[in-house]
């Protein structure tokens, strides 16, 4: 079979564009968005966040040594919204009273074009932000390591970091992409909460908690006591999620 030279943009769900968009425009007259969301750009360092966000919530139902996360990639515990729930589901669009509680989803999408049902909502956005160079290399070797890309010929680095610093990306330009959650976060932060990866690695304990009184699931005297935040970190940090043998294979589109 012939190859073909591909760009990130092109391999990293830009088919989909159109439909995402016609989705979007449905998400609009949904109702009942009163979860929780976590925002991020593109790569594979995200399952720190979806880990922690998931345990958080749901550490009275899942103690640490059955957490859905020893056997399952962190990406399948939190759905996406536009790839799980929506592409390729024709009109069969779900209705979020269905979605168990607590409601935690995950999504990519810019904040200007999220639906008014969501931006209008009560639900509670976290998004996590990071260094933009680390951004690119984490995507460049996540395309370059998963089945959608394995017939594609990668750019020189060169030029795809070229791109990259033009706003050539499946989810648009990095700073137009942080920047309309930071200033979300900035008009109203109960609701929204900008994260750096940097320094959720850097302290993590401190900003679970937050997280925790973000999300409306703060730890009590006790739990902070029994050590449940110093275990949730462990759990959901990147060197034990790597080592998880269903995580090993470094490929999230099985």
């Amino acid at each position: 079979m012939e190859k073909k030279e591909c760009s990130s943009a092109e391999v990293d769900h830009s088919s989909p564009k159109d439909e995402f968009q016609e989705l979007l425009q449905t998400l609009e007259h949904q109702t009942n968005w009163d979860g929780q969301r976590l925002v991020k750009y593109e790569g594979i360092w995200n399952h720190l966040v979806e880990g922690l966000t998931f345990s958080i919530a749901n550490r009275s139902v899942f103690p640490i040594d059955r957490s859905p996360l020893l056997t399952s990639n962190p990406h399948n515990v939190v759905p996406a919204l536009e790839f799980d729930l929506y592409w390729g589901k024709g009109e069969e669009n779900p209705d979020p009273e269905s979605f168990p509680e607590p409601r935690i989803l995950a999504t990519h999408i810019p904040f200007e074009i999220l639906p008014d049902s969501i931006r209008e909502s009560d639900c509670r956005i976290i998004y996590i932000s990071r260094n933009p160079l680390d951004i690119f290399i984490s995507q460049r070797q996540f395309l370059l390591e998963n089945k959608f890309a394995k017939d594609a010929v990668p750019l020189e680095l060169d030029e795809a970091f070229d791109m990259f610093c033009r706003g050539i990306t499946a989810y648009g330009p990095f700073w137009d992409h942080m920047l309309g959650y930071w200033n979300a976060h900035l008009k109203n932060p109960e609701r929204f909460l900008f994260l750096k990866y940097e320094d959720l690695k850097g302290d993590i304990l401190s900003n679970v908690k937050k997280i925790a009184e973000f999300m409306g699931f703060p730890f009590s005297p006790e739990e902070e006591k029994q050590g449940v935040v110093e275990q949730i970190s462990r759990l959901c940090s990147f060197e034990n999620l790597k080592n998880l043998e269903v995580n090993k294979s470094g490929n999230v589109m099985d």
